[in-house]
């Protein structure tokens, strides 16, 4: 994954920049010893290509009672064929299986690709800005 995400373009909308791989498998054992509030829930997953047999990014979901914050990222040279959209779309799908009512996600506004992920995972801008991004609401379920 350290290669898939280590493209600095990624970081153009959300800053910082791309952890080596020593930080992502530190980051990586922190998610999956989940989160230390017993009322929040870590869920993540790696986008693996089936045809190619690679990973080329992820999908993840803080849960707390029925409210998921949700993102999502594709490496660079996967970007364009629709995979965060169908990632999204099932991340949704699976958390409104598992209980939840309503999904956020956090988008800058200059970020068109990551707004049509969001429009086609049945999301909707809001008035509401959070640290520069604006707030997307929608159903779980898809």
């Amino acid at each position: 994954m350290a290669v898939v995400l280590g493209d600095p373009a990624l970081h153009a909308f959300i800053g910082g920049a791309p952890a080596d791989a020593a930080a992502l498998r530190a980051r990586y054992e922190r998610l999956v010893a989940g989160s230390p509030d017993p009322a929040v829930a870590w869920c993540n997953w790696v986008i693996r290509l089936r045809d190619e047999g690679c990973l080329v990014g992820t999908v993840q979901a803080t849960v707390t009672e029925r409210v998921a914050e949700i993102a999502w990222v594709v490496g660079t040279p996967w970007q364009g064929r629709g995979i965060a959209t169908e990632a999204a779309r099932g991340l949704v799908g699976r958390l409104g299986r598992q209980g939840v009512r309503t999904v956020v996600a956090h988008i800058h506004p200059e970020h068109r690709a990551s707004a049509a992920v969001a429009t086609a995972a049945g999301l909707t801008p809001t008035d509401v800005m959070h640290e520069g991004e604006i707030r997307w609401t929608g159903p779980a379920g898809g």
